[in-house]
């Protein structure tokens, strides 16, 4: 089926990687707009690097700018991960088109009620302040769209703290809003992510396709593998395009509904994800967790998309 989404990010590398392979694929993704966060770096540069993004796949999609900052929290970010522009390794020109006018959550809101209900799906890739405000915005709307497909979280160990991975961390009192609020939820957490690396042979692959999308991936790749390894990993994860991927290629991905809960008191464990994985508490799930990820597939996948740009 073909999905009507709007890619709610904070780019990022590997939101760059998302946004792109997005918009080669019109065939399963209607790209309604882009929407940006602060997150991996502040939200002058998330937002431009998606109009640079958006411009570099000749893309005609509105880029609207959010939240500067997360509901109750200052403002962390990244750029020790993704460099000081956010797309590090990749030099993009200056983009021609400005941003859509209207805050992303107003945008948010207006595009998902005035299209039926169960047609719009909400692709999140960074903090999730946007979705937060639109659901305080109207209410209504968890119940509007179609599903949720984010990526944040983790069953087990976090990256940024012990306890926590970034995108929840830097705004779990968004996300416990979002985990909360009733609407369907994919989860992309850490655990399956990490298997999907950039390795030698895969990044090769990548530059092999010559195109200036692929060549502006590959060098942001080339960076972003360096810096975003964790655990003495050899190979660096290749998060947010998991999101994109799934609504592509479902098979390529597994999981299970289980319960969410968001840490918001606890000073060593905010921003953690109590995935109740052994169903130990008898509340109900609210959200599909995915676990396994067929990365030759997604690698394959992604490609064979970008050979399109």
């Amino acid at each position: 089926m073909r999905h009507g989404i709007i890619l709610d990010c904070d780019p990022g590398q590997d939101d760059a990687v998302a946004i792109l392979l997005a918009l080669a694929s019109p065939q399963e993704i209607e790209l309604l707009a882009v929407t940006t966060v602060a997150g991996n770096v502040p939200l002058a540069r998330t937002a431009d690097n998606a109009l640079r993004l958006v411009e570099l796949a000749g893309g005609r999609v509105p880029v609207h700018a959010g939240a500067p900052r997360p509901l109750l929290r200052p403002l962390e970010t990244a750029e020790q991960v993704h460099g000081r522009t956010g797309i590090d390794g990749a030099e993009l020109p200056a983009p021609r088109t400005a941003l859509a006018p209207g805050h992303a959550a107003d945008a948010i809101v207006e595009l998902v009620q005035k299209r039926p209900p169960a047609s719009v799906t909400l692709v999140a890739t960074g903090p999730l302040t946007n979705l937060a405000l639109a659901f305080a915005k109207a209410p209504e709307l968890p119940g509007r769209i179609r599903q949720i497909v984010l990526m944040g979280g983790a069953i087990g160990l976090g990256n940024v703290t012990p306890a926590a991975e970034f995108n929840i961390y830097v705004d779990p009192h968004a996300a416990r809003i979002v985990f909360e609020s009733g609407a369907p939820i994919v989860m992309f957490p850490l655990d399956v992510t990490h298997k999907v690396c950039v390795n030698e042979e895969r990044l090769a692959r990548i530059g092999a396709i010559g195109t200036p999308a692929a060549r502006a991936v590959h060098g942001m790749l080339a960076f972003y593998r360096r810096r975003g390894r964790t655990g003495g990993a050899a190979d660096g994860p290749l998060h947010d395009p998991c999101t994109i991927a799934w609504l592509i290629r479902p098979e390529l991905f597994s999981g299970a509904r289980r319960r969410v809960d968001i840490e918001t008191e606890s000073s060593l464990g905010l921003g953690r994800t109590w995935v109740d994985w052994w169903q130990v508490t008898g509340r109900a799930a609210n959200a599909t967790v995915m676990t396994e990820a067929d990365a030759e597939g997604f690698f394959a996948l992604l490609v064979e998309r970008l050979a399109r740009l």
